[in-house]
């Protein structure tokens, strides 16, 4: 019986120190031998991407209008340039309605163009269709005006700044009128960035001897704004000692209304912005006093900055076009060297 237990005893023994060595061997095979390694192939690399020329853009503008000679002369430096270049440009004219480019610019995006450059009638109401192009991987560049959108949405702004041009022509209507006195304002498209921007900015400046006796919308055109005025004349007559006018177009068409109401140059104080050649010939004559300057000729600027865009280069959210103040003692001897 001792036998038998000893016997016993050994085996229990034996197979308690097999299991040790099995829980002490390793939990991983041991790595086999490394083959020795090829060598690289040369063109191993990623071969770097194609800049994109110019001749490779397809641009979208869809122009908010015609309404006025700065937004011809706006049109053809897009289309000018455009050419000169190389750009294939799809353009199209809204007519002052922002679903006509809403509807351009969707049936831009499903052609797959290269970028949007967007001038927007309105401010509001843009955000589902640059989300529509931002998830179609199309940047667009908002122009002239501005929107109220996520920044988000669209890749850039170029253009003007309008709360400064309005600041500008408040600081020059105290000028003109330094002992105060009412004026009135002929506004732009209520709504525009261009109205509102200029609208605040020349209040935030204006003295307070100066009173805005009534505004009114001329929608930048000429053949509004000669009707506003009238209705100003016919309700405030010779109260009227000044006019802050949002366009050039507006101030042609106000002074129409003016001669025919038998007044004379410099009777009422015209401040207008644009700068065109129609304003230099109305600031010549000496209806306009100041013109400030807000420069159309974005063509180039904004192919340039659509260029870097496209090939991811480092470029400015937002650019501001180079403007100037323009006087009447000026304006005949720089009339032949506008451009617009």
């Amino acid at each position: 019986m001792k036998v038998l237990k000893v016997v016993s005893y050994v085996a229990l023994l034996m197979v308690m120190v097999a299991s040790l060595v099995a829980c002490a061997a390793p939990a991983t095979p041991a790595p086999a031998a490394e083959a020795p390694k090829a060598e690289a192939p040369a063109a191993a690399a990623p071969a770097a991407a194609k800049e994109i020329t110019y001749k490779d853009m397809t641009m979208c503008y869809p122009q908010l209008g015609a309404e006025s000679d700065w937004r011809t002369a706006n049109t053809a430096s897009f289309k000018e340039t455009a050419e000169k270049l190389g750009v294939k440009l799809i353009f199209s004219d809204a007519q002052q309605k922002q679903e006509n480019q809403i509807s351009a610019m969707r049936s831009c995006i499903q052609q797959g163009v290269s970028i949007i450059a967007l001038p927007p009638v309105v401010e509001d109401g843009w955000d589902a269709v640059l989300q529509e192009a931002k998830d179609a991987g199309i940047p667009v560049i908002i122009v002239d005006r501005s929107v109220k959108a996520d920044p988000s949405l669209y890749a850039a702004h170029i253009g003007s700044n309008m709360v400064i041009e309005g600041e500008k022509a408040g600081t020059e209507m105290n000028k003109l009128l330094p002992d105060g006195g009412k004026i009135v304002e002929l506004s732009g498209t209520t709504g525009s960035g261009a109205a509102t921007g200029r609208a605040e900015g020349f209040r935030k400046t204006l003295a307070k001897n100066i009173e805005i006796i009534d505004s009114q919308t001329g929608n930048f055109t000429r053949a509004e704004g000669k009707p506003v005025m009238e209705a100003f004349l016919k309700k405030y007559g010779s109260e009227i000692k000044g006019a802050f006018i949002h366009n050039d177009d507006m101030a042609i068409g106000a002074i129409e209304a003016m001669k025919a109401a038998g007044l004379k140059p410099g009777d009422i104080k015209i401040v207008s912005v644009d700068g065109t050649r129609g304003g230099f010939q109305a600031m010549a004559d000496g209806w306009i006093q100041v013109d400030v300057e807000c420069n159309p000729l974005l063509g180039p600027q904004t192919m340039e900055l659509a260029l870097n865009i496209l090939n991811g280069k480092p470029y400015d959210r937002e650019t501001l076009t180079k403007e100037d103040v323009y006087y009447a003692d000026k304006a005949a001897e720089l009339l032949p060297g506008r451009k617009y």
